[in-house]
């Protein structure tokens, strides 16, 4: 080829593929074009991927704009291929009849490489494999009365299909669904399934975010984990990640311009929400939204650090993300819910878009965790040290988080915005999660670092909070597993820079523990619960103790109907419900010694219904009152890392 001036060379390739793609659009029948138009619909969860058709045929369909022609690799038994046609968005699609579930396949692209399928439903061989055929048999469901909970009736229990049982799949969980139900959670919250690298991962590294994980068990084995935990009355959230895709196996960017260098995030570029060709990146990830809505019948996702999704444009992919799930609520008669995990303290996360905000349902409140960290432990490093004393608990309880403007000496600027006049059920509130006990040097959950007393005070602040509460998985029994960060990748540089990266991520802690090896499979197995320990001595009473708690949750806290006031004091809180003719009193203390408050509370007879430093929940008893008299107010003193709820004799139950 003759040398051409600089850009001349592109702008031939870029005509050569003009031609192509004129040839090829004149080529397309009329069902090819159909199917383009119709993902002008944000809700059209089929649109890529190997969907299977009636009479024995399946589509493919997948999106590489930048590619003239791909090739389907139709693997056993049928070995052939068959070229895609292409349309004018970049789509290639087929039609091949006599291609059921089971049949494996890849794409071929010009250079000659066979790719998996970026909309693949499975990865039977991992995330370098074949992509395979995946249809869900409508029989296997029997839940076509599960129209969902309201978000202010949701106790979410967080878990790990890995760790949380011997075997580590979808169906060991399921005999442990009518525990979870006894204990009084009203959902479970997977941590995400997509197919990630090896066997053992968070799934924070999924690469495939449509295909689950082959070793949980596949999607059949999600649909019957779905199903059945719908049998037990049991929500199921799905946690899902949006802000990068793992870097093993990842072969998205080679298809397309999935993501971007304009922006950087801690893992690499960032996916394209807002440039050139941005709109079919977004409804690829809507699609996948929308695909475990409504395919696997989840009831909520929850979605993974949004503050890693970096989106300039007017109208956010956010903002469109939940317009589809309300849409798709509406249409299907369902409860359908987006929770969102962010530290940014951005009330507009929660916030209509009408208001201005993304129309997200709820999202997670760091603050809570880390007020109510430092109160129970007293380490103050990393981002520790923005919090201490009494009140960024007292605030945090009045108005879900501490930072809404003021500095942050953390982070040396100022930090969050107000959430006033945001309801309670749109937060989300904890003690201890995956990240929480994860992220610590050695794994170690608060059953390991706080005494019993403080446990069951983390347990009561936790569930008689205002917010939606979330349980870390083994944290109901006092679990003394660690919860360790592992991984099982195959590429020897990764390895090693994910345990460089480990090192250098707990500097600001000042932890002196030596830090597991994520890649050793013995990291992987400490971090397995021991289900036994919730029968023997103070692990079986702090379950009954939580079983106590959600009892009374359930029976007396409605977040969205009542009214709530808190009061602080030295060392302890005072927390007020009232609501029509209900009035509730609950008093946290994290003093070393007893402290003897004032007690604003309405007049009349106050009848004491639950209290940590009583003898059944091994407590060295209660100096507190069973009843006590007000005129407007009471001089209490409260034991030392204690919690005790009150209720006015006249209340009655909402």
């Amino acid at each position: 080829m003759a040398f051409l001036p600089n850009g001349a060379a592109e702008w031939v390739r870029v005509a050569i593929k003009t031609a192509l793609l004129i040839v090829q659009q004149s080529n397309l029948g009329a069902n090819a074009r159909g199917v383009a138009m119709s993902l002008t619909s944000t809700t059209e969860s089929s649109a890529i991927g190997a969907r299977i058709l009636p009479n024995g045929r399946c589509r493919f369909r997948v999106w590489a704009p930048e590619e003239p022609r791909l090739e389907l690799h139709l693997l056993a038994p049928h070995d052939q291929f068959v070229t895609l046609r292409r349309d004018f968005d970049g789509y290639h699609e087929i039609v091949v009849d006599g291609v059921g579930p089971g049949t494996r396949y890849l794409f071929r692209l010009p250079d000659g490489r066979e790719l998996p399928d970026p909309a693949s439903r499975f990865q039977p061989l991992g995330v370098h494999g074949p992509s395979e055929v995946v249809a869900l048999a409508p029989s296997n469901w029997h839940d076509s009365r599960c129209a969902g909970l309201p978000l202010d009736d949701y106790i979410l229990y967080e878990l790990h299909v890995g760790t949380y049982t011997p075997e580590g799949t979808f169906d060991a969980v399921i005999p442990f669904l009518p525990e979870l139900r006894d204990l009084g959670v009203t959902a479970i919250e997977i941590m995400p399934v997509a197919q990630f690298p090896g066997a053992r991962n968070w799934g924070y590294d999924g690469a495939y975010p449509f295909a689950v994980q082959n070793t949980y068990g596949g999607p059949e084995g999600l649909q019957r984990l779905v199903d059945a935990a719908h049998h037990y009355e049991l929500a199921v959230v799905l946690d899902v990640v949006y802000n990068h895709l793992g870097p093993e196996g990842n072969y998205l960017g080679t298809y397309g311009p999935y993501f971007t260098d304009r922006y950087r995030t801690p893992w690499g570029s960032a996916i394209n929400f807002d440039g050139a060709y941005s709109d079919e990146v977004r409804r690829y990830f809507v699609g996948n939204a929308v695909y475990w809505l409504e395919d696997f019948h989840i009831d909520a996702l929850r979605l993974d650090a949004i503050h890693g999704i970096v989106d300039a444009s007017a109208v956010p992919f956010l903002a469109d993300l939940a317009a589809a799930a309300d849409t798709l609520a509406q249409r299907t008669e369902r409860k359908v819910w987006l929770i969102a995990e962010s530290d940014l303290n951005d009330a507009g996360v929660v916030r209509k878009a009408a208001q201005g905000g993304y129309g997200i349902h709820a999202q997670w409140s760091d603050d809570f965790h880390h007020a109510l960290h430092v109160l129970l432990t007293g380490e103050k490093g990393g981002y520790y040290e923005d919090f201490g004393g009494i009140s960024p608990l007292v605030t945090t309880l009045r108005e879900a988080w501490f930072f809404s403007g003021q500095h942050s000496k953390f982070r040396n600027r100022r930090h969050g915005n107000s959430p006033r006049g945001i309801p309670a059920d749109r937060f989300v509130v904890c003690s201890q999660n995956h990240d929480q006990v994860g992220n610590r040097a050695a794994g170690d959950r608060l059953s390991t670092i706080v005494d019993f007393e403080r446990l069951k005070l983390a347990a009561g602040v936790t569930l008689l909070s205002p917010f939606i509460p979330l349980l870390f998985m083994g944290e109901e029994y006092g679990e003394i597993a660690p919860f360790q960060y592992f991984t099982s990748h195959s590429d020897p540089a990764l390895i090693e820079a994910v345990r460089r990266g480990r090192s250098e991520e707990f500097a600001s802690f000042g932890w002196e523990q030596e830090i597991p090896d994520p890649q050793a499979e013995s990291t992987f197995l400490r971090s397995k619960l021991s289900h036994t320990q919730k029968t023997q001595g103070v692990h079986q009473t702090l379950w009954a103790f939580y079983q106590e708690l959600i009892r009374f949750r359930r029976r007396h806290i409605r977040i969205a109907e009542q009214e709530v006031t808190v009061d602080g004091f030295e060392m302890s809180v005072a927390l007020h419900r009232s609501s029509g003719t209900f009035r509730s009193l609950t008093l946290f203390s994290f003093g070393e010694g007893q402290e003897s408050v004032t007690v604003a509370c309405p007049a009349g007879t106050w009848r004491k219904h639950l209290d940590s430093c009583e003898r059944r929940w091994q407590g060295s008893g209660s100096a507190l009152p069973e009843r006590f008299q007000s005129n407007g107010e009471i001089l209490l003193t409260l034991a030392p890392r204690s919690c005790a709820v009150y209720m006015h004799e006249n209340s009655t139950s909402e």
